[in-house]
């Protein structure tokens, strides 16, 4: 059956309801002539950064000691200029915010601050290769399922995930507004592991598997921690000021020192926590308090129920079993 077309004429009415909920202060509008960071173009700016910290493993392949040097070059090229624009637009978004106007002009020169700013993060990549490089060698080391770090590049989220935090975190470092978030909360999407930009994080990190994983914006994590699926390192309560508004600024997430192994589902809340060096956290713990260096910290050790059908023994074989 066709569609009724006289439906349609309710569909310019429909339009002004629409557009007239646009409101100044509805907070979730943007109008006018400011462009704001572009979502594509920030992906598009981590696919090409992934292309240069892993030369072969993601879109060229085929690159050799007479190529690399034209492919580097030209990507850096390209970086410059989308990094330049899209830092710029956040910066003058941010002034926007931070003063309360719709103004597009200003006496600032953003571009100018901006090329400052990528050309900056763009010196950083060498160090972040060799930190990018401890890490997968940190997820080859702590896992027996893998047979090579190629594997782990290729396949492993976690690797996935710590990469784009470690581009963002370095934004974050330079004080560039929105971008850094845009980019973990992309990573955040496609594995499942919420690494807040902010959070401190050491060499040789691995986290294994995980899905569901929380890292929170004022965490301070050690060199060689190994974090397995679903650990929270998240805050115990926010505190308010008098109006009853969220203090920010304030370290709220937890501290976790080296050689630290959290396994699955462990919970580690609050600014004040400290997990000292060389300890264990058990899975499915809750841990709101500091725990002094080489402890672990298990539930106590729980008790299974077999019940058999009716009439008959329940079936119950003894045995010790480690993931």
């Amino acid at each position: 059956m066709a569609s009724d077309v006289r439906l349609k004429e309710q569909l310019p009415r429909l339009t002004d309801r629409i557009v007239a909920s646009y409101t100044p202060d509805d907070g979730i509008n943007h109008l006018g002539h400011c462009p704001l960071p572009s979502y594509e173009a920030i992906v598009e700016i981590l696919l090409d950064i992934k292309d240069v910290l892993y030369p072969g493993y993601r879109r060229k392949i085929g690159l050799h000691a007479g190529n690399i040097v034209y492919h580097v070059g030209s990507i850096i090229d390209s970086l410059h200029d989308k990094l330049t624009t899209q830092i710029a637009r956040a910066l003058r978004h941010e002034d926007r915010v931070r003063n309360n106007h719709n103004d597009c002009e200003s006496e600032t020169d953003y571009e100018a601050k901006g090329q400052a700013m990528a050309i900056e993060l763009l010196e950083r990549i060498p160090d972040l290769r060799m930190t990018l490089a401890t890490d997968v060698q940190a997820a080859y080391d702590g896992d027996p399922a893998c047979q090579t770090t190629d594997e782990v590049v290729f396949c492993y989220p976690g690797i996935e995930a710590i990469t784009v935090y470690r581009i963002a975190h370095e934004l974050v470092r330079l004080s560039v507004p929105f971008i850094p978030r845009m980019m973990t909360e992309w990573a955040h999407k496609q594995t499942g592991i919420d690494i807040h930009p902010g959070a401190t994080i050491g060499k040789y990190f691995f986290i294994d598997h995980g899905t569901g994983v929380v890292i929170g914006e004022t965490c301070e994590i050690g060199a060689h921690v190994k974090l397995y699926q679903g650990v929270t390192l998240g805050a115990l309560s926010f505190k308010t000021d008098d109006d009853g508004s969220l203090i920010r600024g304030q370290k709220r997430h937890p501290t976790i020192e080296d050689n630290v192994v959290v396994y699955a589902n462990a919970t580690i809340l609050g600014g004040k926590t400290v997990i000292g060096r060389d300890s264990v956290i058990g899975s499915s713990v809750w841990v709101t308090k500091s725990v002094s260096p080489r402890t672990t910290v298990l539930l106590e050790k729980p008790e299974l129920k077999v019940r058999g059908a009716a009439g008959e023994p329940p079936q119950v074989e003894a045995g010790s079993y480690q993931i």
